[in-house]
């Protein structure tokens, strides 16, 4: 999951990145309207947390030229200001929640998460492929209910994986996937971290295989069908 964070606040856009990629999640963050209209335009998000009294472009503006565009991504509002009339005016421009500052960073955890399961629709909260599953909300993978030590690059891999069994996946789409704006991370770091995940996941029955020139694909071990009634014949 990729989340973008408007806000001019330094000290408060480093602590929710830092925070929030704690989480698992992709962040990345931009100090004022103009960068975040413009990177909503190049990039696609899954979450939008956008403080309203941003430079150059208050953050009313980028919600309404957001929404003008069709686009149904799930926006927290941020703001200083605990105005009635600027809460109605976001809401009724198309944000999903509000959250006036300050705030416990617990409670914005939470509140980005529930946005994430609602955006996404009705969706299991555990992925399961053989003898694997993998808990979205808190984040833990188990091997017939044992848990799986994982980092957060091989996690976040195995939910990618996970959420697209059976669908293609290049490098370059994974490295787009898993990494943030101005971070380094080569499709050779790729291929290590698919590696050590292969390593931890095999023995739950669950395979990531190599489709050369095409990328990576997530298969489940095919198990032969029980034979008792041949047997029993």
């Amino acid at each position: 999951m990729r989340i973008l964070i408007a806000e001019d606040d330094s000290i408060l856009a480093d602590g929710l990145s830092r925070s929030l990629r704690h989480e698992g999640y992709a962040v990345d963050v931009v100090s004022d309207g103009s960068s975040a209209d413009s990177a909503l335009q190049l990039q696609t998000f899954d979450l939008l947390i956008l403080d309203l009294g941003l430079p150059r472009l208050n953050g009313l503006s980028v919600l309404r030229k957001l929404r003008q565009r069709g686009t149904p991504l799930p926006v927290l509002i941020l703001t200083a200001s605990d105005s009635i009339e600027q809460r109605v005016e976001g809401l009724d421009l198309g944000a999903d929640d509000y959250m006036s500052k300050p705030f416990a960073l617990s409670e914005l955890e939470a509140r980005v998460r529930a946005l994430v399961r609602r955006h996404g629709g009705v969706r299991a909260s555990v992925l399961r492929h053989a003898r694997l599953a993998f808990d979205l909300n808190g984040r833990i993978a188990t091997i017939d209910d044992s848990p799986l030590e994982l980092s957060a690059r091989e996690t976040s891999l195995l939910e990618i994986f996970l959420s697209r069994s059976g669908r293609m996946i290049s490098k370059h789409q994974l490295v787009d996937l898993l990494c943030e704006w101005g971070e380094e991370v080569t499709t050779n770091a790729i291929e290590v971290y698919i590696h050590r995940l292969r390593k931890k996941i095999e023995p739950a029955g669950v395979h990531i295989l190599t489709v050369r020139g095409l990328g990576y694909c997530l298969e489940a071990e095919h198990r032969p069908q029980p034979t008792d009634a041949v047997a029993a014949a």
